[in-house]
């Protein structure tokens, strides 16, 4: 890594933002051997965790592990971070558990630098006020510290385009706390189009660790069979220390604070504009919409091992200093709590999705494209999954090859940038598994095994490509192995089953059959078997077949009643065409031109296409 403080440079992608999207961009286009620069304001660390320090979580943990498969950032960093992990839906169904870990934001910030300065990534420390409209092959960036030349431009600016701070009648501009603001997305580009209303989020205040009295919460302890995310690592060992979180719960009294200081909030009185989470609401946001209500989670993390503070994630505010204190002191366990900073929301500026392809470049200005929490998405995972499409797509355009799309069925990312491109976004998008028609195949433990398709079309041969090569032999081997072992109704199976709670055994029987029976957990009973057979193979890999032999029928069925679909849904359509067409509504043509899909599936999402044509254009695929 280069750091530069001037530059007249030029770059053949330069990434505006230092955060998850912008880190994943960076590293993505990296891989091509491409000249590639990060431009980053001053004091503002890569890779950081402004709001809550954990990375994963319910669909967020498949987004890493496929970041992970396709070559990205940042489940290693999560891993050489991480103080506590947890599977979360472990009581449910394997397709829908999903890995989170808390990390320490200071250590995650630390190696993002450091694995960033062991490349030839380019990192310029300075503040953009303009981007000028590109003259023949480059952009030109305007910044305090110098003028910077790109062929691709990616912008992942995070919160950070016309951001404005909120804590009750104090007003700020910033695009976090402590950080200043950048222009808005008007003075910077010409020609780029906003969302009518501006977002926001928030985050809660975060408490003094002394002042906290954990004896009144529960312990959650770090679950040491959860796997490590990134593919390098050892499955379970730390690189860091673990600890627990806590949880606590709100009560009337701390509701009845809030209730009662409503026309304080400048979510209710008019202060904030800006369209916040549904899924992710603020405290007043609860205590409003769920009147009948008073006791919801308080999830008390540590923001790291070495710093002071802890973050009392489900309480996020806005609320004037004073009453966020008050309240607070009615929870359980921080009757004595003390504020190190303030909770507070922010607004800032959003690009219309609409106006960029699935490979996140924008469709009326070739070369430029968007990724993160710009595009109106909440979550570190979602704006890094962005942030390697966007990356990948900017350096396979500079070498002039076919962009990478993945599709909605293979991949989380996928339903995401299909989601973001063709629906209109009225709040901040957050990514759950219920987003996915195929959520038993688009699982974590089959991350490398969806993924290496897109990955090999790369044609890299690096590390990765080689990783997930071992992984599909292991896969296939063991897999085969499964299908060509039988049991028989002899007494030592008889035995067998009893021993690992089976159920009976009356005739010959697979091994496949076996793991699909409903009371037989298919990672333990194939790990038993493996090991009875002094047969070794990767964690990763039993856990992976193990699983998928035991949806496979669930996967079949479902496959083969989508085949005929699936194949019309990534049919190409010519928009342009269909706005000639007299079989064509007017109002249909409207909503096609607005969108301008690219296959007949996302044409079949546009809200308010007509079925009868839809049947029109199926039939002319």
């Amino acid at each position: 890594m280069f750091y530069v403080e001037q530059s007249l440079e030029k770059f053949d992608i330069l990434v505006m933002g230092g955060g998850h999207a912008g880190l994943e961009a960076a590293w993505a286009a990296n891989q091509f051997g491409l000249k590639v620069g990060i431009v980053s304001l001053p004091g503002v660390g890569l890779g950081s965790a402004p709001c809550n320090p954990a990375v994963g979580g319910v669909g967020k943990g498949q987004v890493v592990r496929e970041i992970d498969a396709l070559g990205g950032l940042m489940g290693k960093l999560a891993d050489l971070s991480g103080i506590q992990y947890r599977v979360l839906n472990e009581s449910k169904g394997y397709a829908v558990q999903s890995t989170r870990i808390q990390i320490d934001k200071t250590k995650y910030s630390k190696f993002a630098e450091e694995v960033i300065s062991q490349s030839s990534i380019t990192v310029v420390r300075d503040k953009i006020n303009c981007v000028s409209p590109k003259v023949g092959e480059y952009f030109e960036l305007a910044g305090d510290l110098g003028t910077y030349f790109s062929k691709k431009l990616i912008v992942t600016t995070g919160t950070f385009l016309g951001g404005k701070l909120h804590t009750g009648p104090e007003v700020s501009v910033g695009g976090r706390f402590g950080k200043e603001s950048s222009r808005s997305i008007d003075d910077l580009f010409e020609n780029v189009k906003t969302l009518k209303k501006r977002f926001k989020t928030g985050t809660p205040p975060r408490i003094r660790r002394d002042s906290i009295d954990f004896s009144k919460m529960e312990a959650q302890p770090s679950d040491p069979m959860a796997l490590n995310f990134h593919w390098a690592h050892d499955s379970f060992n730390r690189a860091q220390s673990q600890v627990d979180c806590f949880l606590t719960r709100t009560n009337e009294s701390a509701l009845t604070i809030i209730r009662e200081n409503k026309e304080k909030s400048p979510i209710f009185n008019g202060q904030i504009k800006g369209v916040g989470p549904r899924y992710c609401p603020s405290i007043e946001d609860k205590a409003f919409r769920y009147l009948d209500r008073n006791v919801h989670h308080v999830f008390v993390e540590p923001e790291g091992l070495d710093i002071d503070t802890f973050y009392p994630n489900g309480i996020s505010t806005s609320l004037p200093k004073e009453v966020q204190l008050e309240f607070l002191r009615l929870i359980p366990g921080l009757e004595e709590a003390e504020i190190a900073v303030y909770g507070y929301a922010v607004e800032y500026d959003v690009v219309d999705t609409l106006d960029l392809t699935r490979s996140m470049e924008h469709k009326r200005i070739e070369g430029l494209y968007f990724a993160g929490q710009v595009c109106g998405t909440s979550g570190y995972e979602e704006a890094a999954g962005q942030g390697l499409i966007s990356g990948l797509n900017a350096a396979l355009a500079v070498l002039g090859r076919a962009p990478l799309v993945l599709s909605r069925h293979e991949s989380y990312i996928g339903v995401m940038i299909e989601d973001l491109v063709t629906f209109e976004r009225d709040e901040p998008y957050r990514l759950f598994t219920a987003r996915s028609e195929n959520r038993l195949f688009i699982r974590e433990d089959n991350s490398v095994l969806r993924m290496s398709g897109y990955r090999k079309s790369l044609d890299l041969d690096l590390a990765i490509d080689r990783a997930n090569e071992n992984f599909l032999a292991q896969f296939k081997l063991l897999e085969k192995m499964c299908e060509k072992m039988f049991f028989f109704p002899n007494k030592e199976n008889v035995q067998l089953f009893d021993e690992f709670n089976w159920g009976g055994i009356k005739e010959k029987i697979s091994l496949v059959e076996v793991l699909q029976r409903s009371n037989v957990d298919p990672v333990s009973g194939l790990s038993k078997i493996l090991q009875r057979s002094g047969v070794d193979f990767d964690v990763r890999v039993i856990r992976a077949v193990g699983i998928s032999l035991k949806y496979r029928g669930y996967i079949i069925r479902e496959e083969q009643e989508n085949k005929i679909q699936r194949k019309l849904e990534d049919k190409r359509v010519d928009w342009e065409n269909l706005l000639k067409n007299r079989n064509v509504s007017f109002e249909c043509k409207q909503r096609i031109e607005k969108i301008k899909p690219e296959t007949f599936g996302q044409l079949k999402r546009i809200e308010g296409i007509r079925p009868a044509t839809l049947t029109f254009i199926a039939s002319a695929l």
